[in-house]
């Protein structure tokens, strides 16, 4: 990693157990949580913990992503970020959660939208563990229309969408992102490449180049955590190059994923391993990819 090299971690969490209510961190596993136990997740992560676990590099800007706060209280996480940002500097810009199939979907977006740092939103649809046990049209899915109701709000509110499902629906979401050209979108975690086998990867790969034909869908390198394995610098680096090779540098951006990618790897093993993944790029493209792209997706000055 250059010692000059800017990086906006365009996608962490921060927590407090003690003052605020994560169900999924509190008093209810997570049973089929994408990287196992998880146990570890469960004490608080703060601005000044996160600083220790990127200390040494040039984090400029961050993007909180919603930790799955109590849904009963959505508006209230980008609230407690406002006031955690105001003490701290951090973070930067903030994607909020809705349930955008429910009836008070708007006045959920609305009171996000309030917020200054307030960027966009992450709502997960239901999807399937499997490709072959998906249930299209299914409540909550992205082709339930309620909940495509709830999508079109968000230009309404000026708010992008953080997409996170499984890569085999990823068909489904081109057919979202292709009805609302307005509303930029961002595929959080490098579509979960979970099936490494060959088969897998080229199910991974064409699923990639789907959703990536919609030019105003962006891409997150992060999270290459697999359930079980240690994080592997060779087949990871497949996996990012392949990505940013169907994307383009131009849409693709680096973040952490922090703490939960501490599960698998500490955030100086990430970003020097992706650092390397990339270090015969153009040094304006790296730049572009650690900090300039993220940027520009979330409005940020950097």
């Amino acid at each position: 990693m250059d010692d000059d090299l800017k990086i906006v971690d365009a996608h962490h969490h921060l927590w407090d157990l003690g003052r605020n209510y994560y169900p999924w961190l509190s008093d209810t596993p997570e049973e089929h949580f994408f990287l196992g136990d998880y146990s570890a997740l469960k004490r608080n992560f703060l601005p000044a913990d996160y600083r220790r676990a990127t200390r040494g590099y040039d984090v400029v800007a961050t993007v909180h992503v919603e930790a799955e706060w109590d849904r009963e209280a959505q508006v209230a996480e980008t609230r407690w970020l406002h006031e955690v940002a105001a003490e701290s500097g951090m973070p930067n810009a903030v994607v909020g959660h809705a349930w955008l199939a429910r009836d008070d979907c708007e006045e959920v977006l609305a009171g996000h939208a309030a917020f200054p740092l307030t960027r966009g939103i992450r709502s997960k649809p239901v999807t399937s563990r499997s490709p072959d046990t998906m249930e299209p049209g299914a409540p909550w899915t992205m082709q339930d229309p309620k909940w495509r109701a709830g999508y079109a709000l968000l230009q309404k509110y000026g708010l992008s969408y953080d997409l996170r499902v499984p890569f085999w629906h990823l068909p489904e979401a081109l057919e979202i992102a292709e009805l609302y050209p307005e509303t930029p979108v961002v595929l959080n975690h490098t579509g979960f490449p979970w099936d490494r086998s060959e088969e897998g990867l080229a199910a991974w790969r064409a699923a990639m180049r789907t959703i990536a034909k919609a030019p105003h869908v962006w891409l997150k390198i992060s999270e290459f955590g697999l359930k079980d394995q240690p994080w592997e610098y060779e087949g990871n680096r497949r996996i990012v190059l392949e990505a940013i090779e169907i994307f383009g540098i131009e849409r693709c951006m680096f973040a952490s994923n922090l703490p939960v990618c501490a599960l698998r790897a500490d955030f100086s093993t990430i970003v020097e391993g992706v650092a390397r993944m990339v270090a015969d790029f153009p040094r304006a493209e790296r730049q572009a990819l650690f900090a300039g792209n993220a940027a520009r997706f979330y409005r940020l000055e950097i």
